[in-house]
């Protein structure tokens, strides 16, 4: 019968130097850092950077991790506190090239057309529809819906109160149900 550590075990052993155990704690999260990040930014290229990031930020923070939470928790708050920075920077980007205010640029307003609705399958609906979310409201819909955590684990990792974890799921997805209703309901 093998032994499977612990991931307590494993955090002890990579803060002596044992790459192996912290090569072993990121495949044992690599998936759940993964959904997290790509609920947050959705289907991009900057996921697979950013999954990495967030383990490079916990590799550097391991003396400070005092295991008051578990390792899972820890690393979906980086991975969201992350995620939220790169969202950010997106906007902030955009932000240099276009503005609203500039009447010789049109821009598409938000929302889907029907093109768009024939060429996306659902999958892509929703990672559309989330990205039209506030960051604050998707950090909450993808910690509750996506990655499966409880009020009370998701208040902890965004430092939240539970209440306003419920108030902002609520709002989500009454945005999510106003974005993707009508369309859903074509495809009825």
């Amino acid at each position: 019968m093998t032994h499977i550590p612990s991931d307590d075990t494993l955090i002890d052993r990579a803060r002596r130097g044992d790459q192996n155990a912290f090569r072993e704690i990121l495949e044992r999260h690599q998936q759940l850092v993964a959904r997290t990040v790509a609920g947050m930014l959705g289907a991009s290229a900057d996921v697979d950077d950013l999954v990495q990031e967030v383990f490079i930020r916990f590799y550097k923070t391991l003396d400070r991790f005092r295991g008051d939470a578990a390792c899972s928790t820890y690393l979906t708050r980086i991975a969201i506190n992350a995620s939220l920075d790169a969202l950010r920077r997106r906007k902030r980007m955009r932000l240099r090239f276009v503005s609203r205010d500039d009447e010789t640029i049109t821009l598409p307003e938000p929302g889907f057309r029907d093109t768009e609705t024939d060429r996306f399958d659902r999958a892509e609906l929703i990672n559309l529809a989330m990205n039209k979310l506030k960051p604050h409201h998707r950090a909450v819909v993808v910690l509750r819906l996506v990655d499966g955590y409880s009020t009370a684990e998701a208040a902890e990792i965004l430092g939240i109160p539970q209440g306003t974890v419920l108030s902002r799921l609520s709002r989500a997805t009454a945005r999510l149900r106003d974005i993707l209703g009508p369309i859903l309901a074509e495809e009825e």
